[in-house]
């Protein structure tokens, strides 16, 4: 498990990290978000001992980080490289050497890992005749193929397409499945809530949310609703309490409401004219949230 515990870091009068806690179970996924500048990246270079705090303790099953704990980390940074002239079985190998492996141990994984991640080229390819997208799904086994207890995933879904972030997302999955305690920050929220145990959100170095996504949602009133009645869009709109409502392609009705209660009047106006498909009151998104939070000013 990896544990992070009141760090600290400055660069000049800027506080970068802000007495920021949280801990990452084996088998358990970590996404950590916040506007850019929010101190995600200087948090995992921390982690990484590529900066020291000013305070805080970084633990790995209770100790600080070994050299060996180092071999045992996967870390895709945001700004990827990879050398364009060397082979994707030599640059694979590098890798893993780097991460105290031997080419014997590696060669053998290196089909499979190209084929699960649908990689269009031969492993003898050089990387400079790859796609964009093919350069960086090998980065991405290369920051997985060695089996990594920790995960450290900057950005990962960046640049990829549908297809391929959902090849991300098995691979993510399927080392979480090990054991694997595994750290990713995203802008993109569906990610987030999708394959996330825990969530923190940081803005201006320091945490303003903390729990299980489930649950941070569930500290917001249920204030969104969607609805598929006879009850007209322009009745809906005049009720108090209603902030907009907007028809979607489908037909549906998105309706943003002032506070929760709002929706049983809407309910029962809907259904005094009969069954309704839809009714789904839900809270905020998480995007929504994430919006929010960025748009709070400090006092």
């Amino acid at each position: 498990m990896l544990e992070v515990k009141n760090l600290n870091k400055t660069f000049g009068s800027l506080k970068a990290v802000d007495d920021v806690s949280f801990a990452v179970p084996g088998g358990k996924i970590l996404g950590l978000i916040g506007q850019n500048g929010a101190g995600k990246s200087t948090t995992f270079r921390l982690i990484l001992d590529f900066l020291s705090p000013d305070s805080g303790e970084i633990l790995w099953n209770g100790a600080p980080l070994t050299e060996k704990n180092y071999n045992e980390i996967g870390y895709l940074p945001e700004e990827r490289g990879l050398y364009p002239k060397i082979s994707i079985e030599d640059q694979l190998i590098f890798f893993a050497k780097l991460r105290g492996k031997t080419k014997k141990e590696i060669s053998p994984l290196i089909d499979q890992w190209m084929e699960n991640f649908q990689v269009k080229g031969k492993k003898s390819d050089k990387i400079k005749s790859l796609s964009k997208g093919n350069q960086q799904k090998v980065q991405v086994i290369a920051t997985l193929i060695h089996s990594p207890k920790l995960i450290i995933l900057d950005e990962p879904f960046s640049g990829l397409d549908p297809v391929n972030a959902e090849l991300l997302k098995d691979a993510i999955l399927a080392l979480k499945e090990q054991g694997s305690s595994v750290i990713f920050s995203s802008h993109n929220m569906e990610n987030v809530e999708k394959i996330c145990d825990h969530l923190i959100m940081l803005r201006d170095g320091a945490v303003v949310l903390d729990g299980a996504v489930h649950d941070i949602r569930h500290q917001f009133e249920r204030t969104k609703l969607l609805i598929d009645s006879k009850l007209p869009m322009e009745a809906i709109s005049e009720i108090e309490g209603v902030n907009r409502v907007v028809r979607r392609v489908d037909g549906i009705l998105q309706v943003d409401l002032a506070n929760e209660k709002v929706g049983e009047e809407i309910f029962r106006l809907g259904a005094d004219l009969g069954y309704m498909p839809i009714f789904s009151q839900t809270p905020p998104t998480l995007e929504e949230i994430f919006k929010m939070k960025v748009g709070e000013n400090h006092e």
